[in-house]
Formats: C-alpha cells, sequence, structure tokens
C-alpha cells in the first residue's frame, strides 16, 4: 500500500448537539468520537496527520493530546468557511506534502482502517486523482447526494442545502471520506468557489472537476461505516453499533456474557480468555480483566485492573484501581481510586477504600471505611471500623502491620501504626501506636445497673403518654 498522509477535519461548531462541548470530542465507547477516526488513520499508517480545528482549538488540542502526545499536527482554520477552505489550510500549513492524501470527516468515528485501506487501494488501482467512498442510505437526509450520469458515472455530489426535491430522492450519498493525489488537490482547491446557498468552499465539489478530468473513482461502502454524527439521537446510535462490534469481539476471544444486550465495554477494555461478565456490567477505560476473572451483576469498573481468578462481587464499583489475583470483592464494595488489593485479599459488602494497599489475605468484609492506609498481610479489619484520615486540612496515614487484628467498631485517628501481631480490641479508638504483639482497649466503663430496666421502662412509657396527651 502507498504511503499517505491524512487530514481530519474537526473545526465544525456542531451546533445540533446542542453543548458547549466540540461535537468532535464528545465521547463514543469511552474515548472522543474523533480519536476514533485518528486510531483509524493510524493504522493504516497515514503520516504526518493534521487535525483542523477552529475557535475550540485549545479545548480540541488538549484533549486529544492526552490520548495521542505529540504525533498529530494541529490546524487551524481562522474562519469557518467549509469543508474545502479546511483542506486549503491543511495544505498551506504543511507545504511540502506531496503524494496521497486521506481526508476525512471528524464525526465519522465507526470508520475502519479496513475502509480506508479499501479506499486507497481503489485509487492505486484505477490510478485516478480522487476516490471517494459512497453508502446507500434509506433515510438520506443530511447528507451530500452523488450524481450520476446516464451512464451511470459519478459527475457530482450535491449538498442537501443545494439539492433540488428530485436530488433529495437519491440515496446514494457522500461518505466524507476521500483520498486525494496532493499536487491535484492544491490545484483544483485554488479555483473552488463559495456560490452556494451556505456561501462555503464546498470539499465536494471537487468530485465534479476530478469526473471532468476523467479521473474519479469510487468505492461503495457500509452506511454503519460512514455515518456522520450531527445530534445526540445519532450518536446513541453509533454508540449501540459500536458496542455492537466490542461484544463480538469479546464473546470471539473466549469471553463469557451472561446478557449482552446489558453489557457495556469500551474501546480499551482488555479482557483476557475465560472471563465471565455478568448482566448489567459496564467496563470502562483502560480497565484490564485477566483470565479466569468473574465481573458478577451490576458492576461498574473504571481503569480497573482484575487479577486472575478474582472475583468481583455484583454492585461493586471500583476506580482507578488494583484487584490481586483470586482476591474477592463485594457486594455493594466501593475502591476508590489508588486503592490496591493484594492476591486473596477479602473486601466484603459495603467496605469502602480510597488509596489504601492491602497485603496478601487481608480482610475487611463488613462496614468499614479504610482511607490512606497501608495495611500487611494476614490482617483482619472487622465491621464498623473507620481510619480517620482527614484532620480538615492534611490526610494522614494509617499503618497496619501483618497479622494484627482490628476488632469490630474501631476507629484509628491517623497517624497511626498497629504493629505487627497486635490486637485492637472492639470499640476502641485508636489515638496512639500499638506496639508489636500488644493489646490496645480504649473503651468507657461498663456499669451495670440490676434490676433497673422495669423502673427505666416505666419512666419512657409515662413520657409517651405525655407526648401523646
Amino acid at each position: 500500500m502507498e504511503q499517505c498522509a491524512a487530514v481530519i477535519l474537526a473545526a465544525g461548531e456542531g451546533k445540533r448537539m446542542k453543548s458547549k462541548q466540540p461535537k468532535v470530542l464528545h465521547p463514543l465507547a469511552g474515548i472522543p468520537m474523533v480519536a476514533h477516526v485518528i486510531r483509524a488513520a493510524k493504522a493504516i499508517g497515514a503520516t504526518p496527520i493534521l487535525v483542523v480545528v477552529g475557535r475550540n482549538r485549545e479545548v480540541i488540542e488538549g484533549e486529544l493530546k492526552s490520548h495521542f502526545g505529540d504525533s498529530l499536527h494541529f490546524v487551524l482554520q481562522p474562519e469557518a468557511r467549509g469543508t474545502g477552505d479546511a483542506v486549503r489550510c491543511a495544505l498551506e500549513a504543511v507545504p511540502e506534502l506531496s503524494g496521497t492524501l486521506l481526508i476525512l470527516n471528524g464525526d465519522l468515528p465507526l470508520i475502519e482502517t479496513e475502509a480506508l485501506s479499501a479506499l486507497l487501494q481503489t485509487k492505486t488501482a484505477h490510478q485516478s486523482k480522487l476516490s471517494i467512498m459512497t453508502f446507500f442510505a434509506d433515510n438520506p437526509q443530511g447528507y451530500g447526494r452523488i450524481l450520476r450520469n446516464s451512464s451511470g458515472e459519478i459527475v457530482g455530489i450535491c449538498e442537501e442545502a443545494d439539492a433540488s426535491d428530485e436530488e433529495r430522492k437519491i440515496r446514494e450519498c457522500n461518505g466524507g471520506v476521500y483520498a486525494a493525489d496532493v499536487e491535484a488537490l492544491r490545484k483544483w482547491i485554488s479555483g473552488l468557489s463559495a456560490h452556494n446557498n451556505q456561501g462555503e468552499l464546498y470539499l465536494t465539489d471537487l468530485v465534479a472537476i476530478a469526473a471532468k478530468e476523467q479521473s474519479l473513482s469510487s468505492l461503495t461502502w457500509s452506511f454503519d461505516s460512514l455515518r456522520g454524527i450531527n445530534n445526540r439521537a445519532e450518536l446513541a446510535q453509533a454508540e449501540e453499533i459500536m458496542r455492537e462490534r466490542i461484544i463480538n469481539h469479546v464473546l470471539n476471544n473466549g469471553v463469557t456474557l451472561q446478557d449482552p444486550k446489558s453489557t457495556y465495554i469500551d474501546i480499551d477494555v482488555v479482557v483476557e480468555q475465560d472471563v465471565w461478565i455478568g448482566a448489567g456490567v459496564h467496563l470502562r477505560g483502560k480497565t484490564v480483566v485477566r483470565t479466569g476473572a468473574r465481573i458478577d451483576a451490576g458492576s461498574i469498573l473504571q481503569d480497573t485492573e482484575v487479577g486472575e481468578n478474582a472475583w468481583v462481587k455484583p454492585y461493586t464499583i471500583a476506580i482507578s484501581s488494583t484487584i490481586g489475583e483470586g482476591a474477592q470483592v463485594g457486594p455493594f464494595a466501593h475502591l476508590r481510586p489508588s486503592t490496591i488489593l493484594g492476591p486473596e485479599v477479602h473486601i466484603g459488602n459495603f467496605v469502602e477504600t480510597k488509596n489504601t494497599k492491602m497485603g496478601r489475605k487481608s480482610k475487611a468484609n463488613h462496614l468499614a471505611y479504610l482511607g490512606d492506609g497501608l495495611i500487611g498481610e494476614n490482617v483482619n479489619v472487622g465491621a464498623g471500623t473507620i481510619f480517620c484520615n482527614y484532620d480538615g486540612f492534611r490526610k494522614h496515614t494509617t499503618i497496619i502491620e501483618d497479622g494484627a487484628f482490628i476488632g469490630s467498631d474501631c476507629q484509628l485517628v491517623a497517624p497511626v501504626r498497629v504493629g505487627r501481631n497486635a490486637y485492637v480490641a472492639s470499640g476502641t479508638t485508636v489515638t496512639r501506636n500499638v506496639p508489636e504483639d500488644a493489646l490496645a482497649i480504649g473503651r468507657a466503663k461498663q456499669e451495670n445497673k440490676e434490676g433497673y430496666a422495669p423502673l427505666l421502662r416505666e419512666r419512657l412509657r409515662g413520657r409517651e403518654k405525655e407526648d401523646k396527651s
């Protein structure tokens, strides 16, 4: 395949999205829609990749740099004068550009690498200066229509705003993807005119020019690959198509999904073989699920790694965390960022962790908050335990060494350390370090008043009657 460059048109404001966020940054399967287009171009080896931006330049550049670093070349289109003008800006920004240029709309997130490869092959096979992609749609509203002569040859593209009633009945549409000879493109764009209902320079006008020079070829592709995104409804439709692609990929790689229709997996998620995923699970961001793990119903994992044979029980939430091999988490657990659970750790129902590391076989099975903790191996954290880590200004660390036992309903006021194999009695508030093998106990002295309960009940019953009278 011949070497090519690519230009991504991302300067449109996307007013129909009704959003302060630039259209091309709206997420699809976990990344901005334009990032899908850039990835497809990168996958075929396009270089350089030029991204044309407009008034939202800083926002778009910042977001895309977080995904692609400095590998993209950004080009400013100062005024919104149409797609033809956007390509002109790109060509002027890189005057040394030569060979073939792929031109893609930034709102085509469903475009596959295979489609781009096929378009380049079409251009080469026909030795044409311009090759375009078309598709057929049952409802072509909003798309430019492909105009053919009586011999079936393409003679131009008519944008919907300029189309007659008869032209709007045409079902063959412009796919918004082009492969063009750079030298010819520079010449053609210099001759574009804004004499149309939008007052813009249309890139689509190049099709008629190339057709007259008998240097045009075309490739018909699937509508589901070439859908443009202009509003929230179309974004939702694209999300559904992308989700189905991802789900099929996961299933074909040896993963069991209890209910594929209710499962959501982002495009950068990695799920290894023999993983079992329950209904209603969401795997987001850069989550990794290792072989043999089980993710049970309703769990939501974001940027989290789940170790081999671990079990994430129903309705667990984990964000930017690590769950070790053979660990068990949940149900109804909440792992907040920077939680690191070692092998065979148990985190039970209604336990919340944050910035806490737990060593092998340690457990907190019920109703606990463990924030800013460093917990060793084989530690038991009893029900109702709280790490008091915040003094209103700073966070402090609680350290519990290997083999320690923390009884139920304890408060550990950080910074504090509980030594190896120490024992903290239930109901204790720990404010000082507990030495190795020591017993810490801090409770109010219990007093029993013999025979006092009936008198207390009578007194309380009298107060209840007074309240009702």
